[in-house]
C-alpha cells in the first residue's frame, strides 16, 4: 500500500460531535478516541495537505466540506491520493455523497493506512476512490442510518428514494454487489455498529494489496463507540 511516511507521527484532531438533526441531510458518525493532531502543509476543513501528491481526511464532513475540497484541489492540483486516517462519518449525507462523486470525478485514489479508521458515512468516501487501497491494520465501521422520525432503512420500501440513493451510489462506485453491501451495513441497527477489518473490506470491494505499495504491520485496536446519529433528509 502507499507508504504512510510521516503520517504515523501526526494523526488527527478529535471528531466533532454530531448534532441531534441536520437540516441539509442525514448525519452518520461513529466517534472514536482522539489521536494526535495531523500537521500538514495546509488545512482545508477536515483535510490536511501532506505533500504535493497526498492529502489526509481527519475529521467529520459536512455541507462546507465540498467547498473545502474544491479549494484544496485548486491550490494543490497535484493531489492524487486521499489518505483516510481518522474519519468518523458525516454531518450531511447528501453533501457526503456529492463529495464522493467529486473524489471519483477527479480520479483520486483512496488509501486507508495501518491504524486508519473509516466509519459510518466515511465509508462512502473510501468507496469513491478510483483506486481503493487498504493496509493491514486498517478498520471500518458500518451501521444503519436513522432519520429524524426514528425510522431506519427497513421502515421504508426497498425501492424508496431513501434506500435507492445508497444502492445507486454503490453501483456507481463499482461495488460488485451494491445491494448486498447495503444490506450488510443495514443489518446492524443505528444504535450499534459492525466493525470490519482490512480483510473484511477487501472482500466486499474486490480490492487487494498492491505490490508497489508498502504495507505497514497490523496494529491492534480496541475501538469504542461514543455516538451514532442520523438526521432527516437524504439525497
Amino acid at each position: 500500500m502507499f507508504a504512510l511516511i510521516a503520517l504515523t507521527a501526526s494523526i488527527v484532531a478529535a471528531p466533532a460531535a454530531a448534532q441531534e438533526r441536520a437540516d441539509e441531510g442525514a448525519e452518520r458518525a461513529v466517534a472514536f478516541a482522539p489521536k494526535q493532531a495531523t500537521v500538514g502543509v495546509a488545512d482545508y476543513g477536515p483535510f490536511r495537505v501532506l505533500d504535493e501528491k497526498r492529502a489526509a481526511l481527519v475529521d467529520v464532513t459536512d455541507a462546507a466540506t465540498i467547498a473545502d475540497f474544491e479549494a484544496m484541489l485548486r491550490d494543490h492540483p497535484g493531489i492524487a491520493i486521499l489518505e483516510l486516517v481518522e474519519c468518523p462519518g458525516t454531518d450531511d449525507d447528501s453533501a457526503n455523497l456529492k463529495l464522493g462523486r467529486m473524489i471519483r470525478a477527479r480520479g483520486l485514489a483512496t488509501h486507508v493506512p495501518a491504524g486508519g479508521s473509516v466509519r459510518s458515512g466515511a465509508v462512502e468516501l473510501f468507496l469513491a476512490g478510483k483506486r481503493r487501497l487498504i493496509d493491514d491494520g486498517a478498520e471500518f465501521a458500518v451501521h444503519a442510518w436513522r432519520d429524524s422520525d426514528g425510522r431506519e432503512p427497513a421502515d421504508y420500501a426497498p425501492d424508496s428514494p431513501y434506500n435507492r440513493a445508497y444502492v445507486d451510489y454503490y453501483r456507481e462506485m463499482g461495488v460488485a454487489q451494491p445491494q448486498a453491501f447495503y444490506d450488510m451495513t443495514n443489518a446492524v441497527p443505528n444504535a450499534d455498529a459492525r466493525w470490519l477489518t482490512a480483510q473484511d473490506m477487501r472482500r466486499w470491494v474486490g480490492e487487494a494489496r498492491d505490490g508497489d505499495v508498502t504495507v505497514a504491520a497490523p496494529q491492534e485496536q480496541s475501538p469504542s463507540i461514543a455516538y451514532l446519529d442520523l438526521g432527516s433528509r437524504f439525497p
